[in-house]
């Protein structure tokens, strides 16, 4: 099932960097930092809207990869990403985006890999699919493209033309018995 298509997504990119302007007008001391590797392709675009509205100048834009932060890290082989923070978080309003929140384990990681670049006065999340009721940290996001109901036998898999070639949001069912 298609949860969101290549033509919906361009207005979701913008009504997303609309809402973070109109928290922020001129992103004055707020920053975005976008998580590696899924969350940049979708922080690129939302920084590429932010920079058609106001002074490209003004969106403060880095990449934070949270690989070794991750609880899973035993578990699975993970490779590393880069990290590019080319300013101090210290006292910012961070913005961090990423593309599904699932269980919140993943933004956990993202701030406590963030916490070695400075403290940041608040941090706010943005993600393009929000998979409500399916948490096992109490994260919730500030900003979401859509917001979805599904269980665990379910998969939210987001494509981005980068990689997959067409950018979309397909759900599917991974139930064998089906």
């Amino acid at each position: 099932m298609t949860l969101i298509s290549e033509q919906q997504l361009p207005s979701i990119i913008k009504r997303l960097a609309h809402q973070i302007l109109e928290t922020y007008p001129g992103l004055e001391n707020a920053v975005i930092v976008g998580l590696q590797p899924r969350g940049v392709f979708l922080s690129d675009k939302i920084v590429a809207a932010l920079q058609k509205e106001i002074d490209p100048s003004l969106v403060q834009y880095g990449k934070l990869d949270i690989t070794f932060f991750r609880d899973d890290i035993r578990r699975e082989l993970h490779l590393g990403s880069e990290t590019n923070l080319p300013f101090s978080i210290e006292g910012k309003i961070v913005i961090l985006i990423d593309d599904v929140l699932y269980t919140g384990r993943t933004i956990r990681a993202a701030m406590d890999a963030m916490l070695g670049y400075g403290r940041p006065s608040s941090v706010e999340l943005l993600v393009f699919v929000d998979r409500r009721f399916t948490r096992n940290l109490p994260i919730e996001a500030t900003y979401v493209g859509r917001s979805v109901d599904s269980i665990d036998s379910q998969r939210v898999s987001v494509e981005w033309a980068k990689t997959e070639g067409e950018d979309k949001v397909l759900m599917f069912s991974t139930d064998k018995e089906k």
